[in-house]
């Protein structure tokens, strides 16, 4: 799964990620880093995450599309 904080944090709060950055009192570094995909939050930090966006966790997930994995199965 992927997370989508850059898409969740723009949609809900209007926010960039170096806003985000700033509420959580966090380095850029961090949240610019989870927004890639190169590291994943910790469970502290995605509680403060989806405390600062009103947000759950599961908006901050994207699941793969269930199409997607079926066409992996079928065409292998």
């Amino acid at each position: 799964m992927k997370i989508k904080i850059k898409e969740t944090v723009k949609k809900i709060k209007g926010w960039s990620l170096y806003k985000l950055a700033k509420v959580l009192n966090l380095p850029q570094q961090t949240v610019y880093s989870w927004a890639s995909g190169r590291t994943q939050p910790s469970y502290e930090n995605m509680d403060r995450l989806c405390d600062a966006l009103d947000c759950s966790i599961g908006d901050l997930f994207e699941a793969e599309p269930v199409q997607e994995k079926l066409n992996l199965i079928v065409n292998g």
